[in-house]
């Protein structure tokens, strides 16, 4: 594992962990990351655990692996030695491997990881005061071409499985050191106390592992993430909108960044599929459906694109009966782009006119510009080449 960082002294990987096997040939030992509880116990009784101790051996392998961090089923002291031989023999621990770690000036992590068929995605960490948010990828590059977004100029190659989106999780909590430690004092600080899928990928496109992976993050004997403490960003993909309410039941982000269709189809192109009016009427339901309290909209700041005072008023008009925040995101810069970010007194003026209208108006603080790692800037190194500037605009439409 190669690091990058700027002077900053970080919580180190604890070094026995990276000597465990990260990848598993196809025909090896079936990996129990990103397993849910009924497909772990499944996974027992057909390997031939007895039915009666399914559940018991179930729970106290979940323990092992989700609370205490463990990866060597000879460390599982509570399991009879003759199971535990039984357990290494047909299964495994698996997490993806990672290649580099960079860490920004402002704290922000950001991590290369390979996963099975050696590609590569990546994961940021951002500490915050009284919090630390950890953005995961769903998928290596991403389908919806988003022509501000840098990851959205890779292809879109593979879904993750369930267990390398809950492997992102667990291998950030070994960096930073957050395991408890067996018969040291309970310690209730989360360094990892929220979850974001906004990573590499459109979430809702790779639902089912999607969903899994988050059964797996927020079981409270495990991870124990809240439900409230995850938030599933998506470009609109309007059919799965109800279905995540119902299965997932996590906060929803939605990457509006425009207020006509006209503006929206270019930037977001699956808008030609499901238009504004489509997306808002399945948004109006979500709240209900997942016990949520308000949908965030994210909205992406860009020069004379998207940005005026009607834009502004035609916003919240558009939005007008949906419990609802919206964050402003000035726009993170990469090599190539076609756009410009908003200057501030712009993008404050906007935010006035949101806030005047009765809606939290936030405008994010970029993080991790330095190590490429703010919103929209993810991009794996399976694509290193750059496309064209001309390139990237004709696909803008510019």
């Amino acid at each position: 594992m190669t690091e990058t960082t700027t002077p900053i002294t970080p919580a180190p990987i604890t070094p026995d962990l990276l000597t465990v096997p990260r990848r598993l040939p196809a025909d090896g030992p079936v990996n129990l990351v990103g397993l849910t509880r009924a497909a772990l116990r499944d996974a027992l009784i057909a390997a031939g655990t007895p039915e009666r101790q399914a559940g018991m051996r179930t729970g106290q392998i979940w323990q092992w692996i989700y609370h205490w961090g463990v990866r060597d089923f000879a460390a599982m002291t509570n399991l009879a030695r003759d199971y535990r031989g039984f357990l290494a023999e047909r299964f495994a621990i698996v997490l993806p491997e990672v290649v580099t770690r960079q860490v920004s000036a402002d704290g922000t992590r950001k991590y290369l990881l390979r996963i099975a068929g050696g590609h590569e995605v990546e994961t940021v960490y951002i500490p915050e005061e009284n919090r630390g948010t950890l953005c995961v990828s769903s998928q290596v590059g991403c389908t919806l071409t988003c022509s501000f977004c840098h990851t959205g100029t890779q292809k879109l190659v593979r879904n993750l499985t369930a267990g390398e989106i809950v492997g992102q999780v667990m291998l950030v909590r070994d960096d930073l050191g957050e395991w408890p430690v067996p018969g040291a004092p309970k310690d209730e600080t989360r360094l990892v106390s929220n979850l974001v899928l906004m990573g590499m990928g459109e979430p809702l496109y790779n639902f089912d592992n999607v969903r899994d992976a988050m059964k797996v993050v927020m079981d409270g004997e495990g991870l124990s993430l809240s439900r409230r403490r995850i938030t599933l960003s998506t470009s609109g993909v309007v059919p799965e909108i109800a279905r995540a309410a119902e299965e997932i039941g996590c906060l929803l982000a939605v990457s509006f960044h425009a207020t006509t269709d006209a503006v929206r189809d270019r930037l977001v192109p699956i808008n030609k599929r499901w238009n504004i009016a489509t997306l808002l009427g399945a948004l109006r339901d979500y709240p209900r459906l997942s016990n949520s309290e308000r949908i965030t909209f994210e909205y992406v700041m860009l020069d004379g694109v998207n940005d005026s005072d009607e834009d502004a008023r035609r916003l919240v008009r558009l939005i007008a009966g949906i419990p609802a925040k919206i964050n402003l995101i000035p726009f993170n810069e990469w090599p190539g782009a076609p756009y410009r970010r908003s200057d501030r007194a712009r993008i404050e003026a906007f935010a006035e006119i949101i806030f005047k209208a009765g809606y939290a108006s936030p405008i994010r603080t970029p993080r991790g510009e330095d190590i490429m790692a703010a919103c929209g800037q993810l991009k794996s190194a399976t694509e290193r080449a750059r496309k064209p500037a001309r390139a990237i605009a004709a696909e803008a439409g510019l």
